[in-house]
């Protein structure tokens, strides 16, 4: 059995990968920035500070690792944290993995992502996929679209707003996105591990919804019935923003609302996760939506 390094193995995705590579029988440690002792995984996992400005802090960590899981990345800016400083934080884990002798790097990544994008988020991905390939460690890189789980912010947050609002904002045009499991995400990325081949792919799910399409299924699940105005993008991304001045969060920023309506959540590749999010909805139903996820409670406070 051999020793990983998951980041953020107590957060979400990390979580998921963290619990297969336990399973097999893998020695897990994390670079986390928000460490959990409470969390029943700290007792299995030795956790390291995800320091960017030490560099030879991140290489002591990941001296001796088969494998760097990386999950690092941020859903929009704040402060001094941008897109920017995210990609030179990652450019900087990179290099003390490769400086303390990592095998192989699992990256997760978004759809579409590229140096060239006019999308912050997206663009970064695309930088960082770039500093991957040039770092001379081999490696695999994971695409996902949205990952839905329980967990998950973006479903919740859809059936907490059908579960308390009349109707449901949504932006007009002809897109989609099409979601991955979190845990097949996982699947596949400890698979990935284990092959030896430089890869990028796509990872999403069975079913392709369209937006107005995907808020009424969770209605459905949940029962009650999503009612949906259809409003220019602009004006959904104002609404967006006075319900976080409400919530004291980050609800849906402009760019999100541009990736979406860009069709940048899909794929044409064949489908890699095998969960469909329609049963995993049905299973589920009763805890969906009932509480607010907060993106800048789970990550700022």
């Amino acid at each position: 059995m051999a020793t990983h390094v998951v980041t953020g193995a107590f957060s979400y995705t990390g979580k998921y990968i963290t619990r297969r590579l336990l399973a097999e029988g893998h020695t897990v440690r994390t670079l986390t920035g928000h460490p959990r002792p409470e969390d029943p995984l700290s007792a299995r996992v030795a956790a390291f500070p995800l320091d960017f400005t030490s560099p030879g802090g991140l290489r002591e960590a990941l001296r001796g690792a088969d494998t760097l899981f990386n999950t690092y990345w941020i859903r929009f800016a704040r402060g001094a944290m941008t897109f920017e400083r995210a990609v030179e934080n990652s450019r900087a884990l990179v290099r003390a993995a490769a400086d303390a002798g990592v095998r192989r790097i699992v990256h997760v990544s978004i759809t579409n992502a590229s140096p060239d994008s006019t999308l912050p988020y997206f663009r970064g991905k695309g930088m960082v996929e770039e500093a991957i390939a040039a770092s001379g460690l081999s490696y695999a890189i994971l695409r996902p679209t949205v990952v839905f789980g329980a967990e998950d912010i973006l479903v919740n947050n859809i059936a907490w707003t059908v579960r308390r609002f009349p109707a449901v904002a949504a932006a007009g045009g002809d897109y989609s996105l099409q979601p991955i499991y979190v845990d097949d995400l996982a699947s596949l990325a400890v698979e990935a591990a284990g092959a030896g081949d430089d890869s990028v792919r796509d990872a999403v799910g069975p079913e392709r919804y369209t937006y107005e399409g995907l808020v009424r299924l969770i209605g459905e699940a949940i029962g009650k019935r999503a009612r949906i105005v259809t409003l220019p993008a602009p004006l959904v991304y104002a609404m967006a923003a006075g319900l976080g001045v409400l919530v004291r969060d980050v609800v849906l920023t402009r760019d999100e609302v541009r990736g979406l309506t860009a069709n940048l959540l899909v794929s044409d590749d064949p489908p890699l996760g095998t969960t469909s999010l329609r049963g995993w909805l049905a299973d589920n139903a009763g805890a969906l939506g009932a509480r607010y996820a907060s993106e800048t409670a789970r990550h700022y406070r």
